[in-house]
C-alpha cells in the first residue's frame, strides 16, 4: 500500500503536544540493550516446531538489515491459532527475542511452540477454563509465545530469557514451558 501524503495543514503544536510527540518518538527509537547487542550478522535464522499442528519451519527471516516479508508470513502461518485457523502478524521483535535466546543457548534445535497467536475466541475459551489466561493477552496481538527447547533445562531457558530484560517472561514448570512476550518488562514463575 503506497504512502499517501495528507493535503490538510497541520495545526500548530502546543508545547505539551510537542513534548508528547517527542516522548513517543523517543520511545519508538528505544532499542533494548540486548537487541542492540545482537552480533553484527548478515542473516538471522529461526527454527520452530508447532506441537499442535506438527508443522516445522527453519528459515532466514532477516537479511542485510531487513526483515523478509515472505519468511515472516511463513512464521505467522506456523504460529497461527490452531483451533480457529486464524493467522495474525507476529511481532518481529518477538522473533528476534527467540533468535537471541537460541544464540545464548548455543543450540540448533527448534523452539517447540505450545502457543503462538490466539484469536479472541480462543483466548476467551481458555480463560473460561483457567485463571492463568489474561483477558487482554498479548497472544491476541501476536506479541507472545509459549515455548520450550528440547534438551534445554526449562529453568535455565527461563533465566536466560529473564536476563534479556526484554518484555514479559513467565515460567510454567508444571506445564513444561516458558512464556515470552514483547510487552512491558515483568517476570513470574511457578
Amino acid at each position: 500500500m503506497p504512502f499517501k501524503r495528507s493535503t490538510r495543514l497541520a495545526a500548530p503544536l502546543s508545547r505539551r503536544g510537542f513534548m508528547k510527540g517527542f516522548a513517543a518518538t523517543a520511545a519508538g527509537l528505544y532499542v533494548p540493550k540486548t537487541f542492540a547487542a545482537i552480533p553484527h550478522e548478515n542473516e538471522r535464522h529461526i527454527a520452530l516446531h508447532n506441537l499442535h499442528t506438527g508443522e516445522k519451519v527453519k528459515l532466514t527471516y532477516w537479511e542485510k538489515g531487513n526483515y523478509l516479508s515472505e519468511s515472516l508470513a511463513e512464521i505467522d502461518h506456523v504460529l497461527r491459532d490452531f483451533r480457529t485457523g486464524d493467522v495474525h502478524p507476529m511481532d518481529p521483535a518477538l522473533i528476534d527475542m527467540l533468535h537471541v535466546l537460541k544464540l545464548r543457548a548455543g543450540r540448533k534445535a527448534p523452539f517447540e511452540i505450545i502457543s503462538g497467536y490466539r484469536s479472541p475466541k480462543t483466548n476467551n475459551m481458555l480463560r473460561s477454563n483457567s485463571n492463568g489466561v489474561a483477558k487482554k493477552s498479548l497472544h491476541m496481538q501476536g506479541k507472545a509465545m509459549d515455548i520450550r527447547m528440547p534438551g534445554m533445562d526449562l529453568h535455565q531457558l527461563h533465566k536466560m530469557a529473564v536476563d534479556l530484560k526484554v518484555g514479559g517472561v513467565g515460567l510454567y514448570s508444571e506445564s513444561n514451558f516458558i512464556h515470552v512476550d514483547t510487552g512491558r518488562v515483568r517476570y513470574w514463575g511457578s
